[in-house]
């Protein structure tokens, strides 16, 4: 099985943003990262545009050929403009409004009804569905309970420990993972993926069907360039 590598491009938009105008291109990153090999484009709109915009949403849409993911918290806004778009996958997320970056997963317990309902729409538009969630295993069955299709590993408290003890920081994700397969929950994984320290974790996470990888990944390429660096990444992904 291969893990496929969604490239997120929120931090071309930052970029973009912060000049004004229209470079970086975000819609010409998403092409040329589609043809240097990523296997998908995710962006992370938030209600503060503070990056990705609306229209970046719209103008994406038919240039990825790949697989689109939207992520984000479902206010009602998002799930309008979801149920619009329709990507191939939502990835929800509940990040607060003036979050810097997402920084935990789903208390799916708590937020069964919610959580449920929302899924339920998503599926009926024909939109796969994936739920953000910490590495704890007790949490998989109520995120299960959902209907939801997969669920993405919230990476960071890995990629922190790795350094200083690679097992030791695995072994959560690991349990997690095993419990999702055995409740017939796809997987996915991103948040401070590196090229550190993404061939250990892909290597250690059995079913891991996708990883998203932004700020590592852009960051990289000011260095390596955005086609080496994808083709780098895709590299520690292969399964020999």
């Amino acid at each position: 099985m291969t893990t496929k590598l969604s490239v997120n491009i929120n931090k071309i938009a930052t970029l973009r943003n912060a000049r004004g105008g229209d470079v970086p291109s975000v819609t010409q990153i998403a092409i040329d990262a589609q043809k240097f090999g990523a296997q998908g484009i995710t962006i992370h709109p938030r209600p503060d545009e503070r990056h990705i915009t609306r229209k970046d949403v719209y103008d994406l849409k038919p240039l990825v050929t790949t697989e689109f993911n939207i992520e984000g918290n479902p206010y009602p806004d998002f799930i309008k403009m979801v149920l619009e778009v329709k990507p191939e996958q939502v990835t929800l997320v509940p990040d607060a409004e003036d979050a810097i970056t997402s920084n935990a997963g789903w208390d799916c317990k708590t937020h069964l009804d919610k959580l449920t309902d929302i899924v339920s729409t998503f599926k009926n538009a024909g939109i796969r569905t994936s739920i953000f969630l910490d590495p704890n295993p007790e949490m998989v069955e109520w995120a299960a309970k959902t209907g939801t299709d997969r669920i993405e590993l919230y990476t960071e408290a890995f990629a922190k420990e790795y350094p200083n003890d690679p097992e030791a920081a695995i072994k959560d994700y690991y349990e997690t993972a095993v419990k999702a397969t055995e409740f017939g929950l796809g997987i996915n994984a991103g948040h401070d993926l590196s090229l550190e320290n993404l061939k250990y974790f892909s290597d250690n996470i059995p079913n891991l069907l996708e990883v998203s990888i932004g700020h590592a990944l852009i960051s990289e390429a000011l260095y390596m360039g955005l086609e080496n660096t994808i083709q780098a990444y895709l590299k520690r992904l292969a399964k020999w």
